[in-house]
């Protein structure tokens, strides 16, 4: 892939997921069965909106099957997936429309709180609708009206996964098919840091007080239940130390942190960057917290073998020790944020749950809100 971007000073060349891969390998395998038509190049258009010309490997054609094979490539982005082969195989089938399955080496999900349900191939959303758009795209072309199946594989993938997190989550016996944008774009920690300091400059020409998200999930939190604009939230990703570190240095007299729990109860632990390469201590915090506050050790060995914060927070609430361990999580939240924050800044969280909604705030964070809202008079919705 000849795009690139800069970051750091650096030309850094771009790559496309392993979604875009098994979205273009089902395409040409498609296109190959109905028409008999051997086809060695494919077109993609990925989320992103940048369209891919990829190569098409290892092609097998049969009357009632096509099997073809895409290169990942990672571009200058460090990935344990980097140049592996991600395999479609296309065939005729009973059931009508696309249906879309793993094979060997796409790991199988194994516990609950993932992107798939339990049992289904660790195949993401945004990549099932790509290889479902793009399959019923060629039907149309070529006015097939019928069913075709659409099995999705990755020979070195077993091995492959043992290098990534997916053991640890529940996702057996291979990778996963990810990507929501169809292209990898190099991560350069520097550079992320660098436009929170920018954006916080800005916000600090006419404010004291700023209000701090991790990610997206945050900003929708505001809006939907907070009803305030989320444009006044300043995204600090898994930065939240730098965040909070930027914010005293330009003078800011208090920041308030709100999150999902997923991010945030590694604070509790004194993570100040969350993101999942510097550790993942959730369940063992969320057992310490519950088991602080009576949880039985049964259902504590259960929260260590959650996959996600929600499944966890279903076991300390049917335990009968929701509000004393959310209590505790949240007063540890405040400490670690005071501690990084000094005597200099305010610091503050509101912390929630997709399913349970406001798990829980600290003292200030009604006031710091009020400061922020008095601040920015156009917030509101």
């Amino acid at each position: 892939m000849d795009s690139y971007i800069q970051k750091d000073g650096k030309t850094l060349r771009l790559g496309y997921t392993t979604g875009s891969c098994a979205a273009a390998a089902a395409k040409a395998a498609a296109w190959m069965l109905l028409t008999g038509r051997k086809m060695e190049q494919i077109q993609l258009q990925t989320p992103k909106g940048m369209e891919l010309n990829l190569e098409i490997r290892e092609i097998h054609m049969e009357d009632t099957r096509v099997i073809c094979a895409v290169q990942k490539d990672s571009g200058d982005d460090p990935d344990v997936t980097n140049g592996t082969l991600i395999f479609a195989e296309v065939r005729y089938s009973s059931t009508p429309g696309v249906t879309i399955d793993g094979g060997a080496g796409i790991g199988r999900v194994t516990k609950p709180g993932l992107d798939q349900p339990v049992g289904a191939a660790a195949i993401n959303s945004v990549p099932r609708k790509m290889i479902r758009d793009n399959v019923f795209q060629v039907m149309a072309l070529t006015d097939y009206h019928g069913g075709l199946s659409v099995i999705v594989s990755a020979p070195e993938g077993e091995t492959l996964a043992k290098q990534t997190f997916n053991p640890r989550l529940g996702i057996q016996g291979g990778i996963s098919i990810l990507g929501t944008t169809g292209i990898v774009e190099p991560m350069s920690e520097k550079a992320l840091v660098d436009t929170i300091r920018v954006e916080l400059r800005q916000r600090r020409e006419t404010c004291e007080y700023v209000l701090l998200t991790p990610g997206n999930y945050g900003s929708d939190f505001v809006r939907d239940s907070l009803g305030i604009d989320p444009a006044i939230a300043v995204q600090c990703s898994n930065f939240i130390g730098d965040a909070l570190d930027i914010c005293k240095e330009l003078g800011f007299r208090g920041a308030l942190l709100i999150g999902h729990v997923g991010k945030l109860v590694k604070i509790a632990g004194g993570m100040m960057n969350t993101h999942s390469k510097y550790g993942d201590c959730r369940m063992e915090i969320l057992a310490a917290h519950a088991g602080s506050a009576g949880l039985a050790a049964g259902s504590m060995e259960e929260i260590l073998n959650c996959v996600a914060c929600d499944d966890a927070l279903r076991v300390i609430r049917e335990g009968g020790c929701w509000d004393k361990t959310l209590a505790g999580l949240i007063q540890r939240i405040g400490f670690h944020l005071h501690c990084r924050g000094g005597e200099t800044l305010q610091t503050g969280a509101v912390v929630f749950s997709k399913e349970y909604g406001v798990l829980g705030q600290t003292p200030n964070a009604e006031k710091l809100l009020g400061r922020i809202k008095e601040e920015s008079t156009w917030c509101t919705l």
